[in-house]
């Protein structure tokens, strides 16, 4: 029988197939805390990684003041070795003694001057190396920081190339550049090679969204021709039912196809650097956006309650009233089949202007919303089911707003649904 384990601790060890006790596991000790080996291990593994953790420029600094005071260090000895001849040939000296005195004290008098003088001697050499080490220390610590601001200076044109990683997205590739001043050294090397890169990637960017733009247009003619030829089909008064419904089907098969072109083309623009800047109000932006949706929430039951206050920013007009109605249309969609609520927000603060989309509806996992934004991506849908939308709502409204500078961030709302976010500057 098993025996109970202590006060909650870990159970005992079942009996072995012999009858004996089973042998207590070596990586661990009897009492449950690690082994003393472990211990070490663990300190020597966390030794190893400090180098992976500390910054370049502590490192930088590090070096500064090693290499400091490892030339003091070699600058005291020489000097020492220098000077200690120098002490003891200006403490050497004969002493002389009048005549008359006997041998014997004239001997214990000068080895008691010998001594004195090696006294002397050693103090003079003991005095200039306390103080030079204290002198060394005290400059030392002056290195560091003159070696923290000179590690600092040597890292600038880094952190120029880090602030410009940063700023860059794909609407900015095409101006963008780090264009570093100075000597042709290693760093303006550097530099140089990821302006390139990024002319690179301008390229291969703008040859995506060519290709995107232009296909989507060229799709248009042969989904607009489908759509004329069902129409007509329709409309002929000798057309069997069965003939009709077909048409029907086809022509809900093609607005849904045309729906994702139109989609394609307006992300496509919205990736690309805005040519349009003038000043927007948000609020009449999402006004015009509830309007044109509410059909759309009417005949879905769906209760859109907007809460709009005057909010200025700079942009492009046609694009941010897409993405305010993408997000006022992707609230009232996600609310179906059952009837909700959307609530639209729009609002400024120093230096933003929020506009914010909450809705009801099933729950979102909290690890699912990122996913959201990517296109084709549908919450609980499949990819084929584009009932609902072709997947690209989302994905457009993070183009406009990157296009825009600004930022979109999502949350589940608790109790079901969706809390999307646009924080946008301020003109």
């Amino acid at each position: 029988m098993t025996t109970p384990p202590p006060y909650g601790g870990p159970p005992a060890p079942p009996p072995a197939p012999d009858g004996g006790a089973q042998p207590v596991p070596a990586a661990s000790a009897p009492n449950g805390l690690p082994r003393e080996g472990d211990r070490t291990t663990s300190l020597t593994e966390t030794v190893k990684r400090l180098p992976g953790r500390v910054s370049v420029r502590t490192r930088l600094t590090l070096t500064y003041a090693l290499m400091f005071f490892v030339a003091g260090a070699v600058l005291l000895g020489v000097v020492y070795i220098l000077i200690k001849p120098a002490v003891e040939a200006g403490l050497r000296f004969r002493v002389s003694f009048p005549p008359g005195i006997p041998r014997e004290v004239t001997e214990l008098w000068a080895n008691e001057v010998d001594v004195q003088r090696q006294l002397l001697m050693d103090g003079i050499l003991s005095g200039l190396v306390s103080r030079s080490i204290i002198a060394l220390i005290g400059v030392g610590i002056l290195a560091v920081i003159v070696g923290y601001f000179i590690a600092d200076r040597a890292l600038r044109p880094l952190q120029e190339m880090t602030a410009t990683a940063r700023r860059l997205s794909h609407s900015t590739l095409a101006h963008e550049r780090i264009n570093l001043q100075g000597p042709n050294d290693e760093l303006k090397e550097l530099a140089d090679t990821f302006d390139a890169m990024l002319t690179r990637l301008n390229i291969a960017f703008d040859t995506q969204r060519r290709f995107v733009g232009n296909a989507s247009h060229e799709l248009r003619t042969p989904l607009a021709i489908n759509r004329t030829v069902l129409e007509v089909a329709i409309s002929d008064p000798e057309a069997s039912d069965d003939l009709k419904v077909l048409g029907r089907t086809l022509l809900g098969t093609n607005a849904r196809n045309e729906r994702l072109i139109e989609g394609l083309l307006l992300l496509a623009r919205s990736e690309r650097e805005l040519q349009v800047r003038k000043q927007v109000d948000v609020r009449e932006v999402a006004e015009t956006a509830i309007e044109q949706l509410a059909p759309f929430a009417a005949e879905n039951s769906v209760t859109v309650s907007p809460e709009l206050y005057q909010a200025d920013s700079v942009g492009d007009p046609v694009l941010l009233e897409r993405c305010a109605a993408n997000l006022v249309e992707n609230g009232i969609k996600h609310n179906l089949p059952e009837g909700g609520q959307v609530w639209v927000r729009v609002g400024g603060s120093e230096g933003e202007v929020l506009l914010q989309v909450s809705n009801t509806g099933p729950h979102v996992p909290a690890y699912e919303v990122d996913d959201l934004f990517e296109p084709f991506r549908r919450l609980n849908a499949d990819r084929v089911d584009s009932a609902r939308g072709a997947g690209l709502g989302l994905s457009i409204v993070r183009a406009v707003v990157r296009a825009h500078g600004g930022t979109v961030t999502a949350i589940p709302r608790p109790g079901g649904g969706l809390v999307v976010t646009v924080r946008l500057p301020r003109s």
